[in-house]
């Protein structure tokens, strides 16, 4: 079945008793484990029982396909449901999920986790339609629903954030839900119950990991630095950044700088354009910031916005080469910064 925005968030506490198999996909493969392991807890307690959990991947059904209908027809030997769980799912795993749904003895849960799936995806049209299965997406956290993030996570420590404070984490989390809480916990512990977060806290606590490289990526690219910007990337990728989590990030950056610029085609100073900004630009950036404002006039800050959006776009088409597009975007922009910086008038 799809399920509704509305009805998404009842149907994680409890999924119906009639509802065999579960996929959870999206670019956001922190929220959906985190989606994963809170449907999974509402049939098994203790998630690394061997008797009550499989584990399977994709290179098991390929040996293997009847093995995921074999193991939700499985009866536990402690009574009670069994789960079947299958990460880094795909639409090669379709043939194998059908035989699962179809598995006449048993009643275990069988969850899949994917990332992003398209609409024609052959496994996420299985699941839409199948009444005894459910497809979830879980897109990458944004505007209000990050907020909403960050809110919940403090408020569970009883930790509140001033407004600059809250501006600025949501500027630089939501790449993955397990970073972004992960990084909320740490600064929650810093502050203390009852206390209250700074921006000054927040950013010397919060996106000291991925948030961080996030910004190094997009600085590097801003900069024209294509080697910086390369061995940054690479970097990411190996630390288990996504790739449409890296151009968001990019995205921002020249958005910002976009905002300052149309501050400077109405008159005012590049110092009083960045001033203007919300939240206010981090001091150990702005002489980086000053400079591709120079660099980057407001027609090309359009067109690298248009390049950006357009790159997200193609990562999540199926089957698209994600990393590769996202990279070569990102090692243009960065091509394209550093001719127009060997362009650009002695001043």
């Amino acid at each position: 079945m799809k399920l509704k925005s509305n009805e998404i968030a009842g149907f994680i506490r409890r999924p119906p008793e009639h509802v065999r198999a579960v996929l959870i996909y999206g670019p956001d493969g922190g929220q959906v484990r985190e989606v994963s392991d809170r449907i999974a807890k509402t049939v098994v307690e203790d998630l690394s029982d061997p008797f009550q959990v499989a584990d399977l991947t994709p290179e098991n059904l390929k040996e293997e396909p009847s093995r995921i209908a074999d193991e939700a027809a499985a009866i536990s030997l402690t009574g009670g449901r069994r789960l079947v769980r299958l990460r880094g799912a795909t639409d090669v795993v379709t043939p194998a999920a059908e035989l699962a749904l179809g598995a006449e003895t048993g009643d275990s849960l069988v969850i899949l986790e994917a990332g992003a799936l398209e609409a024609r995806s052959k496994l996420r049209k299985l699941f839409e339609s199948e009444s005894r299965a459910a497809a979830i997406p879980c897109y990458l956290d944004s505007g209000a629903g990050l907020d909403a993030v960050i809110r919940e996570t403090l408020s569970a420590f009883e930790v509140r954030a001033t407004p600059d404070a809250l501006a600025y984490m949501v500027e630089h989390l939501g790449g993955d839900r397990r970073i972004t809480r992960s990084e909320l916990e740490k600064l929650a512990l810093y502050v203390g119950p009852g206390g209250e977060a700074t921006l000054q806290d927040a950013q010397q606590l919060v996106g000291d990991s991925s948030a961080l490289a996030l910004d190094q990526i997009a600085l590097a690219v801003a900069n024209g630095d294509i080697a910086a910007a390369d061995r940054l990337l690479q970097r990411g990728y190996a630390d288990g950044l996504n790739a449409i989590a890296v151009l968001r990030a990019v995205l921002r950056h020249f958005q910002r700088l976009h905002k300052a610029a149309s501050h400077m085609a109405a008159g005012d100073s590049a110092d009083q354009a960045v001033q203007k900004l919300r939240p206010p630009l981090f001091f150990a950036v702005k002489p980086a910031f000053m400079a591709q404002l120079r660099a980057w006039p407001i027609q090309r800050l359009r067109l690298a916005l248009s390049r950006l959006a357009e790159a997200e776009t193609q990562c999540k088409s199926t089957g698209t080469p994600d990393l590769s597009v996202a990279g070569q975007t990102l090692l243009g922009l960065a091509y394209s910064a550093s001719r127009g910086r060997t362009r650009a008038p002695a001043r």
